[in-house]
């Protein structure tokens, strides 16, 4: 069975020997040790490790992505159907991000459209004018409604 160093790991992963040591330490992936105390991997890591960059690109906590490689039998690595499985569940969460991302530039644009910033008007400072119940003052823009 052929085993990767750290390094060998890290460049075919495209993720740095620090990010392996951390998910290492977090129980994401597994290492066994040399004699010298190196770290080897087996080849199936990088799989994990591919799980692990594409799941936190979508936007999954890595406390979501280590109880999602926990559930796995034996602590095998993610197959295609794990990741069809575990991404239908994932799917709403992004698609609430998703939603979330275009109201926010929806309403960044009018601001930037017009440049106004208008306490009254703008939907992301003042929402429905609420501080206009607060009086006058700059305190408003730097303390903004919750």
């Amino acid at each position: 069975m052929e085993l990767l160093t750290i390094g060998d790991l890290a460049a075919r992963s495209g993720v740095a020997p620090s990010a392996l040591r951390f998910y290492e330490r977090e129980g994401l992936i597994h290492a066994t040790r040399t004699g010298g105390n190196q770290r080897r991997y087996e080849r199936h890591e990088l799989r994990r490790v591919a799980f692990i960059r594409i799941a936190q690109q979508v936007g999954v906590s890595l406390e979501e992505v280590r109880e999602a490689l926990a559930a796995l039998p034996e602590s095998r690595t993610p197959t295609k159907a794990d990741w069809a499985r575990l991404s239908a569940r994932w799917r709403r969460k992004l698609e609430d991000r998703i939603a979330m991302m275009e109201r926010l530039r929806d309403q960044l644009t009018g601001c930037i459209g017009c440049g106004c910033l208008s306490l009254q008007r703008c939907n992301l400072i003042n929402p429905k004018d609420r501080l206009a119940e607060r009086g006058q003052g700059a305190q408003m823009v730097v303390n903004p409604p919750a």
